[in-house]
């Protein structure tokens, strides 16, 4: 369960106040598949970070299963984002001198896990997603679909319960971008929470909630059953 209440979020941007939230007021259930559309600089991408826990709001409360997190010390923050929540970024953020498999450790290694443990872990997640033949590869050998393939696994491997997607296929072919879709899909189709950030109409109109912002407003909230 996600609960915003009254969330604001402004920056300073050349020395003039820009208001990237105002007074959003949403909840998503577990195991819902949401899209966040909405033009350039309408506040999705602010609203997905606040999510995420990579951001604090001004004001309002924010709410991750239960627990209010907008005055958590960083510490209790970055446990919280460990045990619940996933983030896939559209340009893939991977180490670049790590290999696949490394990368993908990468999150348990932070979260202090014995390497043989997390190396196991990883191997796992890895045959999962059926990537496990590139888990020795630099992220300079894969394609832009593997590259994307490796960030859902470092974001699968702590098993979240929330999976948070900022543009994932936008420096995709559409091929590679169908397939990462129907990847993510599935995963929602296990329980997982999904929340999806895109300027593409026809993969926002796929999720079976649609919200829309506008300067930082929620201006519509869609949900459809889908069977």
């Amino acid at each position: 369960m996600i609960e915003l209440e009254g969330v604001c979020k402004t920056y300073t941007v050349g020395g003039q106040p820009l208001t990237a939230l105002q007074d959003v007021r949403l909840e998503f259930a577990s195991g819902e598949y949401v899209s966040v559309m909405g033009p350039s600089g309408s506040g999705k991408s602010t609203l997905l970070n606040m999510i995420g826990l990579l951001d604090r709001p001004d004001k309002g409360i924010l709410r991750i299963e239960g627990t209010e997190t907008q005055d958590l010390v960083e510490e209790a923050r970055a446990r919280l984002r460990r045990e619940h929540i996933g983030f896939i970024f559209q340009s893939f953020h991977l180490v670049s001198r790590l290999t696949a498999l490394e990368n993908v450790e990468l999150p348990l290694m932070l979260a202090g896990i014995l390497p043989r443990k997390r190396r196991e872990t990883a191997m796992e997640v890895l045959e999962d997603l059926g990537i496990a033949d590139w888990a020795s590869h630099l992220p300079k050998q894969l394609s832009g679909g593997q590259l994307q393939r490796v960030a859902i696994g470092r974001a699968l491997v702590t098993r979240p319960n929330i999976l948070l997607a900022d543009e994932p296929t936008g420096n995709l072919d559409q091929q590679s971008g169908l397939e990462v879709i129907n990847l993510l899909e599935e995963l929602n189709a296990t329980g997982i929470t999904l929340l999806i950030v895109t300027h593409d109409h026809d993969l926002g109109d796929r999720a079976r909630r649609r919200l829309t912002l506008v300067d930082g407003r929620v201006t519509s909230d869609h949900r459809e059953d889908k069977g």
